[in-house]
């Protein structure tokens, strides 16, 4: 749907990946096709989808998830975050993991970047750009300033022959 809002599924798993919280969103993505009131045992179907369809592997101190997934016809980023709580055992060395769907083809993103030459933190910035964020919305994702945003959106700019953010989206959609 054009009007859909893109929601971000969360999820807080402990450090042997036990289900400590999760919203709606993630049980919408990790159980696509199924309709969530179908599923009996909510915990233990979310708890095995994220170790079956997010975690990659475990190094001496921590989990990786797959940075990118699949749920349908619809592709993911996961993104995680390790905590170190001092609030709870239970939330010591938790672990977020935020779902986001890819609202424009990673592989036009990609061509587009290598097409037009774009460093890694440009290519960042347009894709939060195509999501519609502003630049302080982008500059708190990627945890930096907003003036340094407008000036990878004017690197951009200048590296696709566009003089507006538009311009960027629209130099993309017709690479795609």
């Amino acid at each position: 749907m054009p009007n859909e809002k893109l929601q971000t599924g969360f999820l807080l798993v402990d450090s042997k990946l036990k289900l400590l919280m999760f919203n709606s969103e993630a049980v919408r993505i990790l159980a696509f096709p199924t309709a969530p009131e179908r599923i009996k045992n909510l915990d233990v179907f979310l708890a095995d989808r994220v170790k079956s369809s997010l975690a990659t592997g475990r190094s001496a101190d921590s989990h990786t998830f797959s940075k990118e997934f699949k749920s349908g016809y619809r592709r993911y980023t996961c993104r995680s975050f390790a905590l170190s709580s001092q609030m709870s055992e239970a939330y010591r060395n938790a672990i977020v993991l935020l779902l986001e769907r890819n609202s424009f083809g990673v592989g036009a993103l990609s061509q587009a970047s290598e097409l037009f030459g774009l460093t890694p933190r440009e290519n960042q910035t347009v894709e939060l750009l195509l999501r519609g964020l502003t630049s302080k919305e982008i500059a708190t994702r990627l945890e930096i300033s907003p003036n340094t945003v407008k000036a990878f959106v004017r690197l951009v700019m200048v590296k696709m022959g566009v003089t507006t953010r538009s311009g960027i989206v629209g130099k993309l959609l017709s690479q795609a």
